[in-house]
């Protein structure tokens, strides 16, 4: 690595060779990339397939992939997600898509045994689409972007920075790749330089590190807030790729002698500790050493959270702290962090002699695919579980975002998955229902079921961990999966339940704007903004799912937008404001806006933004967009997404005034007044850098209509 600043170098990074073979801008700094494969899960497939359905989608160009992982029990919305499952394979055949049917694996295991391959780029439509461990660089962003590749148009955004982490040395007995991955998003949390960024794995201590550990970090970098990441690749890759059938995948990715980075962050395998992530985030980080030392101090801390949301809540986390410990109530191996072979196969060594018993904390698994659990079958690995007491559940990503595994009322939950975030699994915060997910590695929570549910390290016991060779049935999928791509039949008449409905009308936005504020959070995620659990089955189904926007956070929410067009006092500003201004009332818009601290962390699901502009909502005024896609996500649904850093004196029922907002899109890098009509004042905002299609976009009111528009002068 070069130590003499000489920015130039970044030429001989993994990540910068492998953007600049899928750029086609002609710039090495405002890039428009194409990717070599798309992905989306039954979750939000189905509004990407209606938004290209309404454009007057042709064909799919490059393999697009519809997993059915995420929406895959009928039981939760009825016949909702298997009317989707249909949609979807209609889809598929008619335009030349790949279709995995529920169950058979979750789409970020199957795109890891199927799909990438060094040197690759792949978009998804899920947040955690990452595979930097087999060499392809993976981005999660919301559905406009998938649509977008679709139509043969690029992925535009700024040169990234690349943060190198280097990794030294060899994890001891006991450590997990959750644990390297809590470590890293410990560190994102203390210097904030990982946002946004690539990270890009050096060192050799990789070599210490089977692919499963790495791809079970990497799925993880999400959570750093990271735009994607990489790994040098070595003969570890190249066997994975040949077991998996790939072999002509693998190429060998590696720096060259000097290479620039924007960042740098070493760590010492060896020094890893067993880490947890309290709730409700990633980023609240602790070792379980440090915990179990003075448990009371971490809690009374989360416990400020929970009071926050619920002032009269009965969640006493202190009550669930005795002379033995802190007992949980629910263990979880599960999804595409936590349901690989290697956790699972030692979570099986540590439990090997100890059964489960009936008034004991349970403990179930979910194999990322039908391969995995095929393998676990056949060493024996399933039967040794089963003899434990542990219960082997289906390949789904159901725990990871509270459709299946709902912890009861008041209870903590263990689980090696990717998030925490309050709310998410599966409890209903407007109801009074309330629990707290802790993340942990597979190891410790094993640990932790063996120590009859008192959090333990893994470190902490003698383990004898068993070398197993992984095998692999190529033909798995040959027969399972349908396989459309340059096989389009336009002749399938495409099914649709009585749920999947068109998306409305989008109105062009308005050259002006008067906004009435809903609501100033300190921080808004994108499950606060379109909630997991029940409310996923009608992502088919804009209108209804508008009705659960931010009802965890705000009861109040829909209601007070809905009540904004309607508004007698709004219409007397807006008819002042326009004698005033000497502006035709037509070209003046009455809408909402969403003011919060830090929003948009989280999930890549363009629902958050989607279901706002279904009520009305044109503006999110922010002190920070926590993420990329969440900025992205607005833009494609005509949503001015405006940074201030005046944005707290902001309060519910403020009303806004914005002049002349096609120009401020123009010059979207100027600053500009945003008036505050009943307070006499204004704040400083700026809309931040856009490319010329964004801004057309966001005139247009979606990238529904600007697409309608730019192919019908086509």
């Amino acid at each position: 690595m070069s130590k003499d600043k000489d920015k130039s170098l970044i030429k001989n990074t993994i990540s910068y060779r492998i953007i600049k073979n899928h750029n086609y801008s002609g710039n090495s700094e405002d890039l428009n990339l194409k990717f070599d494969a798309l992905v989306s899960p039954d979750n939000n497939y189905v509004s990407i397939l209606q938004s290209l359905d309404a454009i007057g989608i042709k064909k799919f160009p490059i393999p697009y992939v519809l997993s059915n992982c995420h929406n895959s029990l009928g039981a939760v919305g009825g016949t909702n997600n298997e009317d989707d499952h249909m949609y979807g394979i209609d889809n598929a055949k008619k335009y030349g898509g790949i279709f995995i049917p529920p169950y058979k694996a979750i789409l970020h295991q199957f795109m890891r045994e199927e799909m990438a391959g060094c040197g690759k780029m792949i978009l998804g439509s899920d947040s955690h689409t990452r595979y930097g461990a087999l060499g392809t660089m993976g981005f999660g962003e919301g559905g406009g972007e998938i649509v977008k590749q679709v139509l043969g148009q690029t992925y535009e955004i700024k040169m990234p920075k690349i943060i190198a982490i280097k990794l030294t040395g060899k994890p001891k007995k006991g450590i997990g790749p959750m644990d390297l991955a809590l470590t890293i998003i410990g560190k994102a949390k203390e210097n904030n330089i990982l946002k946004n960024n690539i990270l890009e794995f050096i060192g050799d201590g990789i070599k210490s590190l089977s692919m499963d550990f790495r791809m079970g970090t990497d799925v993880m970098t999400t959570e750093s807030g990271a735009l994607s990441s990489i790994w040098k690749t070595d003969e570890k890759t190249r066997e994975y790729l040949e077991l998996h059938g790939r072999e002509d995948e693998y190429k060998k990715l590696e720096i060259e002698e000097k290479a620039y980075y924007d960042g740098f962050i070493e760590i010492n395998l060896y020094e890893l500790e067993s880490m947890m992530a309290l709730p409700f985030h990633p980023s609240n980080v602790v070792s379980i050493k440090e915990f179990n030392k003075n448990p009371r101090k971490y809690l009374e801390k989360v416990q400020k959270d929970i009071d926050e949301i619920k002032e009269d809540n009965e969640f006493k986390l202190i009550d669930k702290l005795d002379e033995n410990g802190f007992k949980i109530d629910q263990a979880l191996i599960s999804g595409c962090a936590g349901g690989i072979f290697e956790n699972i196969s030692q979570a099986r060594d540590i439990l090997k002699g100890f059964t489960i018993r009936a008034n004991s904390p349970p403990l179930g698994i979910h194999p990322a695919s039908q391969p995995v659990f095929q393998d676990m079958v056949k060493t024996g690995v399933a039967s040794d579980l089963m003899d434990s007491g542990v219960t082997i559940r289906p390949t789904i990503c159901g725990p990871c975002f509270g459709v299946t595994d709902v912890p009861s009322t008041n209870q903590i939950s263990i689980r090696h998955v990717i998030r925490n975030f309050r709310g998410r699994e599966g409890n209903k915060l407007s109801s009074g229902q309330i629990v707290g997910t802790i993340l942990m590695d597979a190891r410790s929570i094993a640990a932790t079921i063996r120590n009859n549910g008192y959090i333990i390290a893994a470190t902490d016991l003698d383990v004898e961990y068993e070398e197993i060779n992984q095998s692999y049935n190529i033909n798995y999928y040959k027969e399972q999966v349908l396989n459309c791509y340059r096989k389009e039949n336009f002749e399938v008449n495409i099914r649709k339940g009585p749920n999947i409905t068109d998306w409305p009308e989008i109105p062009e936005l308005k050259n002006n704007l008067i906004l009435k504020v809903i609501g100033n959070y300190k921080e808004v995620t994108t499950d606060d903004l379109s909630p997991s659990a029940d409310a996923v089955t009608f992502r088919s189904n804009p209108l209804k799912l508008a009705e659960f926007t931010m009802i965890n956070k705000d009861k109040n929410f829909v209601e007070k937008s809905k009540k904004i067009k309607d508004d007698e006092n709004l219409k007397n500003i807006l008819k002042e404001i326009s004698e005033k201004y000497n502006i035709n009332k037509n070209d003046i818009g009455i809408n909402g806006v969403l003011v919060g601290n830090n929003v948009g962390d989280g999930s890549s699901r363009e629902q958050a933004a989607s279901s706002q502009k279904i009520l009305g909502i044109d503006t999110n005024i922010a002190g920070t967009f926590a993420t990329k896609r969440y900025r992205s996500n607005l833009i494609n649904w005509g949503i001015l997404p405006i940074i201030s850093k005046e944005f707290n004196i902001l309060e519910e029922g403020d009303v806004l005034f914005i002049e002349n907002v096609y120009n401020i899109i123009e010059n979207s890098e100027d600053d500009f007044e945003v008036k505050i009509i009943n307070k006499g004042n204004s704040i400083i905002s700026n809309l931040g850098s856009m490319t010329e299609d964004e801004k057309e976009i966001l005139k247009s009111g979606c990238l529904i209509n600007y697409n309608r528009r730019k192919y019908a002068k086509i």
